[in-house]
């Protein structure tokens, strides 16, 4: 099943196999896309879908150094030359918005730029800088009612750049202790206000922020990426964790959203996500389920034959394996990946790595 094509609504794809978001810090200093970005996902393209890595709406969501961002028009014509050559190879191509919120170093944000969070609690561990080596993450400020409506309007404008510069569709990244999560998850947001205390109020900003993207470019192009279980950049599980996941996902399936992409990040020593709450996951979900997690050809088929997932991501496959697809087809050997090229910039580890031969 994983090499059958898959259609969904207005989703058409060659094959179930999805690249997952990869931060790999190769755009310019000034956060915009570049040449090598779109040869690297252009060799990529066989994919049956590609969601590019975290690309900030907004100055304020750049948290790291390199990172793309799409909120003005030399991001958008910058990104037309990816979206062209993934369309150009038959592929289907998603941005991922991912605002980092308080995990963010000031260093690494442009003039005018600030550091926001739910609260002003700092992010703990550090992070990389450019011009300061690892730096403790920076203290946030805490958003105020008008900083939520901003980030909701960001969001939103940001959506309808990418329908402009030519992505098929966006994902919003409510997961990895970024923006998002950090209002989903209580030891993060302890607000009193309406966007905390209470489940319902943690999910208001996800939910206010889909339904907003919903409107501005239709269901059929709007995915989110969660991770409840998760235990990245200061978050972790809670009493009320698959309570509160599962009405975010009621929420969001009655928003029309077009896909549910779960991270479980057991396959790297995180928590696993428990298989009866993934089954209610998707059974709250009228939408596609993208499953991920240190997949395997043969871990992947499982999955699909006992209808667990419609959809498998593969991230450090893909970073290494520019013909996964082929590879994966033939059960060929894979690529190893070069944890030291991950988020350097240059070609090495990112263009180079080698294909079959044809």
């Amino acid at each position: 099943m994983l090499f059958d094509k898959f259609a969904f609504r207005s989703l058409h794809l060659a094959n179930r196999m999805v690249m997952a978001p990869l931060t790999r810090s190769r755009a310019t200093p000034q956060h915009t896309p570049n040449a090598l970005m779109a040869t690297y996902y252009g060799q990529r393209a066989t994919a049956g879908l590609i969601i590019t890595e975290g690309t900030s709406p907004s100055p304020n969501g750049l948290g790291y150094p390199r990172i793309p961002g799409l909120y003005d028009k030399a991001q958008v014509q910058a990104w037309k030359a990816t979206t062209t050559a993934a369309h150009e190879q038959g592929g289907t191509i998603f941005v991922q918005f991912m605002h980092c919120g308080r995990v963010a170093h000031v260093a690494n944000l442009p003039p005018g730029a600030e550091v926001l969070g739910p609260g002003s609690a700092v992010c703990p561990g550090e992070m990389y800088t450019d011009t300061l080596g690892m730096q403790p993450h920076s203290p946030p400020r805490t958003m105020t009612d008008d900083d939520i409506v901003n980030v909701i309007d960001e969001h939103v404008a940001a959506a309808k750049l990418a329908v402009e510069a030519g992505f098929d569709g966006v994902e919003l990244h409510g997961a990895n202790g970024y923006l998002i999560e950090q209002f989903l998850n209580p030891l993060i947001n302890q607000r009193t206000d309406g966007y905390g205390g209470s489940v319902e109020r943690r999910n208001r900003l996800a939910l206010e922020i889909a339904h907003a993207m919903v409107a501005a470019i239709g269901r059929d192009r709007v995915g989110i990426r969660l991770s409840p279980y998760g235990v990245f950049n200061g978050t972790s599980a809670f009493p009320e964790v698959e309570v509160q996941y599962i009405s975010l996902v009621h929420s969001l399936s009655a928003l029309g959203l077009l896909y549910l992409h779960l991270v479980d990040h057991s396959s790297m020593g995180a928590p696993p996500v428990p298989a009866d709450f993934k089954l209610k996951l998707r059974a709250g979900f009228d939408g596609l389920l993208i499953l991920s997690g240190g997949f395997d050809h043969a871990s992947a088929e499982q999955a699909l034959l006992e209808q667990r997932g419609d959809l498998i991501a593969f991230g450090r496959p893909f970073l290494a394996n520019p013909d996964l697809v082929a590879r994966m087809r033939k059960d060929a050997p894979l690529n190893a990946p070069d944890e030291a090229t991950f988020y350097v910039p240059g070609a090495k580890g990112y263009t180079d790595y080698p294909a079959l031969p044809t």
